[in-house]
């Protein structure tokens, strides 16, 4: 319906505002950083040519080097409503590509470039916002099929190996062992998603509240269910038995984390099938688009996230 009214004219995607924006912020960013050829300070930018120039060796990129939108086929606005419409809808990268004229292949490998640089400056960036994150930390976790072929299409019409006997694509459930652990943890706006191989919940799940501990300094009371590999973590935390109830006599629950699981999962079901690399990747993504959207902030954190983390990425 959307790509359609795209079509007849009545919606125009216009990422001209965006590349200023992305322009404006990224040239802030040099401005204050230390020349990628030197070391020294003295990066100088202009307000109307989309060079920079270093004093010191004459080093003159673009503003976007270094970052996920150098040498793209698309512009800078368009990679970050690309990466947008991936995190944040339901649409897949197949449904995305259309709205931007564009190969699928070039939308993905733009995609797949800002997600990882998202994730690499997402923990300085939140650390840098001007909020103050309380109260316990709810823990959840839950089982996920991953794809059964690494680098290869799905199975088509084929009954024997797992694949659906519908014609089109099918989604491959995988075999023993293609099977992965996410486990979420949910403290005020920040939502932080982990992924463990196996589904048999008896591995270390403590890396989520690691995270999560890292992310909110100091982390308060850990909340969970009555799950065994819970109450062997050296975290002190209190328990609700859902066999019992939903929320214990004492007020301890893990509706965040649920509520979490329930939003991420349909996400997930867009891909249609992904390796364990990538459905945990997907999953921390979309933690940390909705700790930004929970928080409040802007599209500006997407960039600056990109900004520091390519550039912690190349130092």
């Amino acid at each position: 319906m959307f790509r359609e009214l795209i079509e007849l004219g009545v919606v125009e995607i216009d990422t001209e505002p965006l590349d200023a924006r992305i322009e404006r912020r990224l040239k802030e960013f040099w401005e204050n950083t230390s020349c990628p050829r030197c070391g020294h300070h003295s990066i100088v930018t202009w307000e109307s040519i989309d060079r920079i120039w270093c004093r010191d060796c004459n080093f003159k990129p673009v503003f976007t080097y270094g970052t996920p939108f150098h040498e793209k086929h698309l512009a800078t606005g368009e990679v970050l409503l690309a990466f947008t419409l991936y995190a944040d809808t339901l649409l897949s990268i197949n449904q995305i590509a259309p709205f931007l004229g564009r190969a699928y292949g070039t939308v993905y490998t733009a995609i797949r470039d800002v997600e990882a640089a998202v994730q690499r400056g997402f923990p300085v960036v939140w650390k840098l916002l001007d909020q103050t994150i309380d109260g316990p930390t709810q823990v959840d976790e839950s089982g996920e099929v991953c794809s059964g072929y690494k680098g290869q299409e799905p199975p088509r019409n084929s009954r024997s190996r797992g694949g659906s006997s519908q014609t089109g694509r099918s989604r491959w459930r995988g075999r023993h062992g293609d099977q992965l652990t996410l486990v979420a943890a949910c403290r005020d706006s920040l939502r932080v998603i982990r992924g463990q191989l196996g589904i048999d919940y008896s591995g270390d799940l403590e890396p989520v509240i690691r995270e999560a501990e890292d992310l909110s300094q100091a982390l308060g009371e850990v909340w969970t269910d009555g799950l065994q590999a819970y109450r062997e973590m050296d975290f002190d935390h209190r328990t609700v038995v859902h066999k019992d109830r939903y929320v214990s006599p004492d007020g301890v629950h893990i509706n965040q984390a649920e509520c979490l699981f329930s939003l991420v999962q349909p996400w997930l079901r867009k891909f249609r099938g992904l390796s364990k690399q990538g459905l945990e990747q997907a999953a921390h993504t979309f933690g940390i688009v909705r700790s930004f959207n929970l928080a409040g902030e802007s599209a500006e954190s997407i960039v600056d996230c990109l900004v520091i983390g390519a550039f912690r990425n190349s130092t």
